[in-house]
C-alpha cells in the first residue's frame, strides 16, 4: 500500500514559478538594453530643418523675455543719471550737438527708403584678411600650438588623457555679406541723441572647416586606470548662414567708484571714460550645419555614432548662443584712429633724415624682435612635447605593470 505524497505537486509548482520569473526578468533586462542601444545610441537624429526651427523658436522666446524684463527694469530717471556732461572749455570750440536724425540727414541716408547694399567691396577685404590668416597659420603652425594648449588646459576633464590634434582644415571659401541696411535699434536704450543706429547684413558661408582630435577615456572606478577607451572625433562646419548686427558704442564718461562711503560730503570724483567699441551679434534665426565623424574603441570599433554627433552639435550651438547671439553681444574695443608717427609706413621723409632715423635700422630691429619671438615659441612648444611624451611613457609603464601583474586584459584596453 503506497502513501500519496501531498508535498510533491507544491514543490514542482514553486520551482516552475521561480524558473518562469527568472526567465521573465532576464528577458525584460535584455529588452531594456536593446531598446536603450537602438533608440539612445543608434537612434536617428532629427532632421536639420526640425532642429533649426526648434532652436530658433527657443531663442526667439528668450529674446522676448529679455526685452520684457529690460523694459520693466529701465526707467527715464536711470537714463538721466547716467548722462554726465563734461564742462566745456573756452579754448576748444565744441561742434553743434549731433543727434541720430542729424547724422542721417547729413549723410543722405533714409532708413525707410534706402535700398539694401550688396557689400561687394567689403567681401573682397574680408577675403583678403582671411586668406592672409590662413597663410600665416600654415607657416609657423601657431594655430596648432594654440589649439593644443587650449584643449589641454585646466578645463579638461579628469577622465580624459592628453588631447592630440590630428586634423585642421581652415577651408578654402570665404563668407559672403549682402543685403545690408541701417536702422534704429529698438532695445529701450533711446537717449537724448536719439536711437542708436545698427547695421544688419546677411552672411552666408559654405565651406569645410574641420578640427580632428584623438584622446582616451580613462575609467577610474572602482580603481584608477580600470579601463582605457580610445576615441577619435572630427567636427566639420559645412555651412553657416544668419543675420549679423553691427553697431558702434560711443565712449561714455561716468564718475569713478569712490571708497569714501562713510563721508557725508563726497569729494570731487574723477571721471572714468569707457573707450569706443564695436558690438556685433547674430539674430536667433541663424543656421549652422555641421558634420561629425566619430570612432570609438581599439579592437571592436564603433563608427559615426548618431548620439555623439547630436551631443557635439548641441554643445556647439550652446557655445555660440552664450557668446554672440542676441540679446548677448560681443564688444571689441576700437584703437585710436588719430594719425601717429609710429604707425606711418612708406618712404622716409626729410624729418626722418634730419633726426637720423633710417628705415633699414627700424626694419632690422623689427626682424630681430620677430625672430626672438619665434624662437621663444618654438622652445615652449618643444618643452611641452617633451613633458607630454614623458607623461605618456609613465602612463604606459603603469598600465603594463598592472596588466602583467593581474594576468588578464580588460576589454576595451589598448593592445600591447
Amino acid at each position: 500500500m503506497t502513501v500519496p505524497q501531498y508535498g510533491q505537486p507544491a514543490q514542482q509548482q514553486s520551482s516552475l514559478s521561480f524558473t518562469e520569473g527568472f526567465l521573465l526578468g532576464q528577458l525584460s533586462v535584455v529588452i531594456l538594453i536593446g531598446a536603450f542601444i537602438k533608440f539612445f545610441i543608434f537612434g536617428d537624429p532629427p532632421s536639420p530643418e526640425t532642429t533649426a526651427s526648434t532652436r530658433a523658436l527657443a531663442r526667439h522666446n528668450q529674446e522676448n523675455a529679455h526685452r520684457r524684463s529690460f523694459s520693466i527694469n529701465s526707467s527715464p530717471a536711470s537714463a538721466s543719471k547716467s548722462d554726465v556732461r563734461i564742462p566745456s572749455s573756452n579754448i576748444l570750440r565744441h561742434p553743434p550737438h549731433l543727434t541720430t536724425p542729424v547724422i542721417l540727414s547729413k549723410t543722405y541716408y533714409n532708413v525707410n527708403a534706402h535700398q539694401p547694399e550688396s557689400l561687394d567691396w567689403f567681401n573682397v577685404l574680408i577675403a583678403q584678411t582671411i586668406a592672409q590668416f590662413r597663410t600665416d597659420a600654415h607657416q609657423d603652425e601657431a594655430i596648432l600650438t594654440s589649439l593644443t594648449n587650449v584643449l589641454n588646459g585646466p578645463q579638461k576633464p579628469d577622465f580624459l588623457s592628453s588631447i592630440k590634434v590630428t586634423e585642421i582644415s581652415l577651408g578654402e571659401d570665404f563668407p559672403i555679406f549682402s543685403n545690408c541696411h541701417v536702422h534704429p535699434v529698438d532695445d529701450g536704450s533711446t537717449g537724448p541723441d536719439g536711437a542708436r543706429l545698427q547695421a544688419r547684413m546677411d552672411v552666408d558661408l559654405s565651406d569645410l572647416i574641420t578640427l580632428g582630435v584623438e584622446t582616451k577615456i580613462i575609467l577610474n572606478w572602482p580603481k584608477p586606470l580600470t579601463a582605457i577607451l580610445p576615441v577619435a572625433l572630427a567636427v566639420s562646419i559645412v555651412r553657416f548662414s544668419g543675420t549679423l548686427s553691427i553697431s558702434f558704442l560711443p565712449s561714455a564718461s561716468h564718475p569713478a567708484p569712490s571708497s569714501n562711503a562713510g563721508n557725508s560730503v563726497p569729494p570731487q570724483q574723477p571721471l572714468s571714460t569707457t573707450p569706443t567699441s564695436l558690438a556685433f551679434s547674430f539674430l536667433p534665426d541663424y543656421r549652422l550645419d555641421i558634420s561629425v565623424r566619430s570612432l570609438v574603441g581599439s579592437r571592436s570599433r564603433l563608427q559615426d555614432i548618431p548620439k555623439i554627433a547630436q551631443m557635439v552639435e548641441n554643445r556647439l550651438h550652446a557655445w555660440i548662443d552664450e557668446r554672440c547671439v542676441e540679446p548677448r553681444v560681443q564688444q571689441v574695443v576700437l584703437p585710436s584712429l588719430w594719425p601717429r608717427k609710429k604707425n606711418t609706413r612708406g618712404p622716409p621723409s626729410e624729418e626722418d633724415d634730419c633726426v637720423g632715423l633710417r628705415p633699414t635700422e627700424t626694419m632690422r630691429d623689427v626682424r630681430e624682435e620677430a625672430r626672438r619671438e619665434v624662437e621663444e615659441e618654438r622652445r615652449r612648444e618643444r618643452e611641452h612635447r617633451e613633458r607630454e611624451a614623458a607623461a605618456s611613457f609613465a602612463e604606459g609603464l603603469r598600465w603594463r605593470s598592472r596588466v602583467e601583474g593581474s594576468g588578464y586584459e580588460m576589454p576595451g584596453a589598448m593592445p600591447m
